[in-house]
């Protein structure tokens, strides 16, 4: 486990401890995320794993490797726009997040989906696949084909990005007046990968 992980892991333990199992997060359905990110792959490293909740290793390409795994502590933008059925709508507007390794700061993710080292190497992605949260209230597992990149360092062969283990995210309740701004905060660990 990541040294900056414990404290919110120790509090997850925790409040599972007080919850009823009913009130317990689900794991997510290992079937589509099979699906989405290839059952017939390889082991992940377990350190991307930052909560108590039993978790198994997420699965990669043969012939890929994890760059560096980043723990994102953010917020996604939202607002309520006309949907094509006429009615209001949330709309994700963009994430603006923190990438932490290590219990350091080493970059931030921003929209295009964009995610920024700070040794100044970026990439930009676009989805490739998704499956569901561990929860109704968690934003979706995803896998994201790097598209352009910029700048040389720890990014620059990156090839795929995968958003695992996410948390909160996802925006509820009424949305009737267009034009409503909102923001709901979410942590997720971005895997970072390229061809070995």
């Amino acid at each position: 486990m990541r040294p900056h992980t414990i404290a919110p892991a120790l509090a997850a333990i925790a409040l599972a401890a007080a919850l009823p199992a009913s009130a317990q997060p689900a794991e997510p359905q290992w079937a589509k995320v099979d699906a989405v990110f290839g059952a017939a792959g390889k082991d992940l490293p377990g350190g991307v794993h930052r909560f108590g909740w039993p978790r198994r290793d997420l699965r990669v390409k043969v012939g890929e490797v994890a760059v560096q795994p980043a723990l994102a502590l953010g917020s996604w933008g939202a607002f309520v726009k006309t949907g094509g059925d006429g009615k209001p709508t949330w709309a994700f507007r963009e994430p603006i997040a923190t990438l932490l390794a290590d219990g350091k700061t080493v970059g931030r993710h921003y929209a295009g989906p964009t995610w920024e080292h700070s040794d100044g190497s970026a990439v930009v992605g676009k989805v490739a696949g998704s499956a569901p949260g561990a929860t109704p209230n968690d934003i979706s597992w995803l896998k994201l084909e790097v598209i352009s990149r910029r700048g040389s360092g720890v990014l620059t062969g990156v090839t795929t990005v995968q958003r695992i283990n996410t948390q909160g995210g996802k925006l509820g309740g009424a949305c009737d007046t267009v034009g409503t701004y909102r923001s709901v905060s979410y942590s997720a660990d971005y895997v970072f990968l390229r061809k070995a």
